[in-house]
């Protein structure tokens, strides 16, 4: 049976509080957007936290284990046993709570609103085969995303290795001379990077061509808005976070992008492993203009001085590294599937229009874990 009931009637709710994060601290503190610091101390745990204030407002994050609330959030524990907790939280998940923000200079929320809304609800058997349906979709996207986050370091560990500490194959064997970099291998060029890649502003895309899934990622200053069905360019390309709070963010797509006029793109004319080493190893703080907001402008892109090794070595680096780049992208592409399918089911799944209680659905070992 599914109905709807007031959010008061089955979940509790309780304001975060403010804490300074700690050096040291072994709890996470949650703000409205994620771990915002670590602390000694913890005062929820297996909770949700639902972001109270600004841009983030409305936001729903599934807490587990023990942790810190901050005092931009709301938590929300279920009033007794008939409600399941992850089912609490993509209930909440789905109830774009951000629609019911208040407040003129930034948008707020408070428990008072929350409390009044009506909430479809169904029984505890029910809840638990929801929460397994759709904990399925999140844990895989977990997974990718761990192995995603290990690619990228493998590649990012032999960049250094051999760029940085100069470690690459055959360095016993060659000289090292001056340069304005400091000591390099002979044979070794300096460029600028806009003599090995073509550097262009983004473009806007009308709301109309941006879409929930489509062939191209469409790329903002803070890595994927959407996708669309034309490219701005073919191959790789590099998007670059020109302005704002992500300036100086690296993102990258091997198959075509859109950029918007928050990014720059980037299109190396050769060996793109390299130059994309190279960027996310390179410290932009320097570069930042604007006391509003920092900006980078273009021409202090393409003045960057980049390092060019040997053919030999260019090479071989890139034999290594490209299979682990192209592994991200395709895991990057899992996910995107993933989370484009489980949106579709969650409001289905929650309203009881994919009724689920005819279903054997056995109840996973890591959902148990979960309450």
């Amino acid at each position: 049976m599914y109905r709807l009931k007031k959010a008061e009637s089955f979940i509790e709710f309780k304001n975060g509080k403010s804490i300074k994060p700690e050096k040291d601290g072994v709890y996470p503190i949650y703000g409205a957007n994620g771990v915002i610091g670590m602390s000694s101390k913890y005062r929820e745990e297996n909770s949700v936290v639902i972001g109270r204030v600004g841009a983030y407002c409305g936001s729903v994050q599934f807490c587990k284990g023990k942790y810190w609330a901050s005092d931009n959030t709301i938590v929300a524990y279920p009033k007794n046993s008939d409600t399941y907790i992850v089912f609490l939280y993509y209930l909440l998940k789905n109830s774009n709570l951000s629609r019911w923000a208040g407040g003129s200079a930034q948008p707020l929320i408070t428990q008072t609103l929350i409390r009044q809304i009506e909430l479809h609800y169904t029984n505890i058997n029910n809840q638990h085969k929801i929460a397994s349906i759709l904990s399925a979709y999140d844990d895989l996207i977990e997974n990718n995303t761990k192995r995603i986050k290990i690619l990228e370091q493998m590649a990012d560990a032999i960049y250094k290795e051999w760029f940085i500490k100069f470690r690459f194959p055959g360095y016993e064997k060659v000289k090292f001379v001056n340069s304005e970099l400091g000591k390099i291998p002979e044979g070794w060029e300096i460029k600028k990077l806009s003599e090995i890649a073509l550097i262009k502003g983004g473009k806007s895309l009308s709301d109309d061509k941006i879409f929930s899934k489509g062939r191209y990622p469409v790329f903002g200053g803070n890595g994927i808005q959407g996708y669309c069905d034309e490219a701005m360019y073919e191959g790789f390309v590099i998007a670059f976070g020109r302005v704002g709070a992500y300036c100086g963010s690296i993102h990258w797509s091997y198959d075509g992008a859109w950029l918007n006029n928050n990014a720059s793109s980037i299109i190396p004319h050769t060996n793109p492993e390299l130059l994309l080493g190279h960027l996310l190893n390179f410290d932009f703080t320097n570069l930042r203009m604007g006391s509003a907001q920092p900006f980078i402008p273009n021409s202090s892109l393409s003045n960057i001085l980049m390092l060019l090794p040997s053919n030999v070595v260019i090479n071989s680096f890139c034999e290594i590294v490209r299979p682990l780049r192209l592994q991200v992208e395709k895991l990057k592409k899992s996910n995107q599937i993933l989370r484009q399918t489980r949106d579709i089911l969650l409001p289905k799944l929650i309203s009881g229009e994919l009724d689920v209680s005819d279903l054997e659905i056995k109840v996973r070992e890591t959902d148990k874990e979960k309450v």
